[in-house]
């Protein structure tokens, strides 16, 4: 199955440029070895409470609208490969979360619970809670299918963040990095085209995503009649929320500033 419908969503032009959701300014001061170190832990601690709370509910739930009990095989085999992949999703994000508080704990960054009696450091940003909210509203009302494109849209943007991230930290000297920066070439490159494993697990989702959507895309472009223009354009719009949402998931300057929960 070519990637003829994943390559038709990255190429939509949408209200929020893509651009923004890979190369905000947090990032690209991420690969200038520019970015606070309370920022990045702020960040950090962010993505912490979509991987550890949002992302396994998410997941789990795509999971019930796989239909295992079908019994036509061509339905069977494409169910267990997608229960495949979503059991994998749930696997690598246990790993993600250990390596965010092994992270954190190797480099001094402030996402509270990661040390004994620590509790919440940093308030939950309106993006995160936006971005969470959006998440259940998809896995609950949404198609399977919906939701698939929901989650290669999550994967590839990251994928292509923090592949620009990694790239331009490998060419920096390891003494310039400091503790930030060592902590920034460890986080990107796990989620980068550097990292075999990552890549394959983004192909692997897009893979599915195209099983799925490819036959119904190829027949509104066939027949722009057909009873499956809304369903395609519906994906097109999953699409353009979730770079909507990433782009907003980057924090903006000096942030971290306001949202410490302060201490009595």
């Amino acid at each position: 199955m070519d990637n003829i419908f994943t390559s038709h969503l990255a190429n939509l032009s949408t209200s929020v440029p893509y651009e923004e959701a890979i190369s905000h300014p947090f990032l690209r001061d991420a690969a200038n070895l520019a970015l606070p170190h309370d920022r990045l832990a702020f960040w950090l601690a962010q993505d912490r409470i979509y991987a550890a709370q949002a992302y396994p509910r998410f997941i789990a739930l795509l999971i019930t609208k796989i239909p295992l009990d079908s019994t036509d095989p061509s339905v069977q085999d494409r169910s267990r490969r997608a229960l495949q992949i979503l059991v994998g999703c749930l696997d690598n994000i246990v790993r993600e979360v250990n390596f965010f508080e092994d992270t954190a704990r190797k480099y001094d960054l402030d996402i509270g619970g990661v040390k004994q009696g620590e509790g919440q450091v940093w308030l939950e940003r309106k993006a995160t809670r936006d971005y969470t909210a959006e998440m259940a509203r998809i896995a609950s009302l949404g198609t399977l299918e919906e939701g698939l494109v929901f989650l290669w849209a999550m994967e590839k943007v990251y994928l292509d963040a923090w592949s620009n991230v990694s790239s331009a930290l490998r060419t920096k000297p390891e003494s310039e990095l400091g503790r930030t920066g060592e902590a920034l070439r460890d986080l990107s490159y796990s989620w980068s085209t550097a990292n075999p494993d990552f890549s394959k697990f983004v192909q692997g989702i897009g893979t599915l995503v195209d099983e799925y959507w490819a036959p119904l895309f190829q027949e509104v472009l066939n027949d722009r009649t057909s009873k499956h223009v809304e369903t395609v354009v519906r994906a097109e719009r999953i699409w353009a929320r979730v770079v909507e949402l990433e782009a907003e998931f980057w924090p903006q300057l000096k942030e971290e500033e306001k949202m410490r929960i302060s201490r009595v």
